[in-house]
Order: C-alpha cells, then sequence, then structure tokens
C-alpha cells in the first residue's frame, strides 16, 4: 500500500497523522500540490509539485494509483476515481470512501453543488477541529492495520 495526499487542501494536522504513520508503519507517502510545502526529512516521504490548473493535481493521483492504495482527498469525484481504480479513499475528517458508499456521497455533492450554485443554500464544510482530526486518525490506523 502507498499513501496519496492531495495535499493543497488537506489540512496541516491530517498531513501531520499521515506523516507519523508513514514513519512508524514504514509506508511510503505521495503528496501532491500545486505550490511548495515543508515536508519531513525523510525517505518515506516525497512532494511532487504540479502546474496550477483545474484538477492536475487529481489528474496525477489518478494516473499513478494502483490498486490497494489509499488516497487522502477532501474532493469526492477524486475519491470516486480511485474507488473505481480499486483503492480506497480517505477524507481528512475520517470519512472513508468505498464501493460501498462513494456513489451516493457523490450524488449527494453533486445535488449541494447544483442548490449553491442556483443560490438556494451557501457556505461550505465546517472549520477543521479537534474531533475531525481524531476520526481522522482513528480512520487512518484503522485502514493500515487491515491493510498489513
Amino acid at each position: 500500500m502507498k499513501i496519496w495526499v492531495d495535499a493543497d487542501a488537506c489540512p496541516r494536522g491530517a498531513k501531520d497523522l499521515v506523516y507519523r504513520a508513514a514513519q512508524r508503519e514504514r509506508i511510503e507517502v505521495t503528496l501532491v500540490a500545486n505550490q511548495a510545502m515543508r515536508i519531513p526529512d525523510d525517505t518515506l516521504i516525497q512532494l511532487v509539485i504540479v502546474e496550477k490548473g483545474f484538477d492536475i493535481a487529481d489528474e496525477t493521483i489518478i494516473n499513478q494509483v494502483q490498486a490497494g492504495d489509499l488516497v487522502i482527498t477532501a474532493d469526492i469525484p477524486l475519491a470516486a476515481q480511485v474507488v473505481d481504480r480499486g483503492g480506497l479513499a480517505l477524507d481528512p475528517r475520517g470519512i472513508v470512501y468505498d464501493d460501498e458508499n462513494v456513489k451516493t456521497k457523490l450524488a449527494a455533492r453533486n445535488l449541494m453543488a447544483s442548490l449553491r450554485d442556483e443560490g438556494l443554500i451557501s457556505g461550505g464544510p465546517a472549520p477543521y477541529q479537534g474531533a475531525d482530526r481524531h476520526r481522522f486518525a482513528s480512520a487512518l490506523n484503522r485502514i493500515i492495520q487491515q491493510r498489513k
């Protein structure tokens, strides 16, 4: 298993948990972003910087992800593509996307986007908090242990 991180929108707290898990379990991690960022000095952890542009980081991940890999992303369309390729996706808030739920989550996301576009609802996700970080840590550890 390799871990991919859709890094531009991933909260720092979630990235820190991924770094620690990778170092503890000796798992390769690739962060994909359109800007430079600090990462630990560890051969297991690398940063791939892509051009700025719509979905370029997503396309980079999709073109390289393998069955059995884990992708950390809050982007539900990316999560759906990962699952279609045999991978597993994990939202930084601890939501696991798999064959059982990704289509439903994608449909709900598309509905909410339509409602926002029509001006019927506004706003976005709540700020990333300690409970989100805890759920993410639990889900990440559970996935790693199951895939050993």
